[in-house]
């Protein structure tokens, strides 16, 4: 089994208005030091062991599926984990 951990980010090209937000509301609340904030996603998965190549899986979900590869940019770690 593998846990892979998929971080998807807004490209820096791409103007993220939740971020903008975020970091307004910060500044509000007196956290004058915050200079930028960009909003993504994480998700967890836990993938049985097969034939096929993980990180080849991994890609494939994330282009396919997971990340719109026109305005988002992934990473992602991959972590042998032992089912007990």
């Amino acid at each position: 089994m593998y846990k892979v951990k998929v971080y998807v980010t807004l490209r820096e090209s791409v103007l993220d208005p939740q971020g903008t937000a975020v970091k307004g509301a910060l500044h509000s609340l007196s956290y004058s030091e915050v200079q930028d904030v960009r909003i993504g996603k994480f998700m967890e998965l836990i993938v049985e062991k097969s034939e096929r190549d993980i990180n080849e899986l991994v890609r494939e979900m994330c282009e396919k599926l997971l990340a719109n590869t026109v305005i988002e940019d992934y990473r992602y770690e991959i972590e042998e984990v032992v089912v007990q």
